[in-house]
């Protein structure tokens, strides 16, 4: 289902600490191929839920965003639910984890992985 948005914010944010953190995990993996890809999924505790992972290879249904160097994915299916989202890291005294800002979100539940936008 579409949701309701401005047409100038077809956009997905990768942020700065995002792309670096990426970078990291590409030296420790030895990948220098590898993109964030950021997928969501029904289910989880609030309707929908994140799936984030690395990937090296572009899909043909993937819209492509780039920081420092660093591809975001994002698949069409997906972005009908992130669009003018922004994706994050976040090294934090409770742990470090990549943070989703969705302005799509009704609701969210405390994980941070699950969503709703009903």
């Amino acid at each position: 289902m579409p949701l309701d948005r401005p047409e100038d914010s077809g956009t997905v944010i990768l942020t700065a600490a995002a792309a670096a953190r990426v970078q990291i995990l590409r030296e420790l993996e030895g990948n220098p191929a590898l993109h964030l890809r950021v997928s969501v999924l029904g289910g989880g505790c609030s309707g929908f839920q994140y799936k984030i992972d690395f990937d090296d290879a572009v899909q043909g249904d993937d819209r492509v965003f780039e920081t420092d160097g660093v591809k975001l994915l994002v698949d069409d299916t997906s972005m009908e639910f992130m669009i003018g989202a922004e994706v994050d890291f976040v090294d934090e005294l409770i742990g470090a984890a990549f943070k989703i800002n969705n302005p799509n979100a009704t609701a969210s539940c405390g994980c941070g992985t699950s969503f709703s936008v009903f």
